[in-house]
């Protein structure tokens, strides 16, 4: 399993899906189980987790960041 592309699919999910969103946010790792349909080990969806809060908010952060320079990232 690609981890990173997993971790990548699941921001795409939570970032357009307020659903998905805020079931994340309630239960981060029964949502990340819930969209790649395997359990996985506590290390493992616990690093998945982890990076997907990571990549949402650096990615929020961006966006947010990009609006002080007229638009450019």
């Amino acid at each position: 399993m690609d981890i990173k592309a997993k971790i990548d699919e699941i921001v795409n999910k939570v970032k357009n899906d307020p659903d998905i969103a805020s079931k994340f946010q309630k239960e981060p790792v029964k949502t990340v189980e819930g969209i790649i349909g395997v359990d996985l080990p506590d290390d493992v969806i616990n690093q998945v987790v982890d990076g997907v809060k990571t990549k949402v908010n650096v990615d929020g952060i961006k966006d947010k960041l990009g609006g002080l320079f007229g638009g450019k990232k």
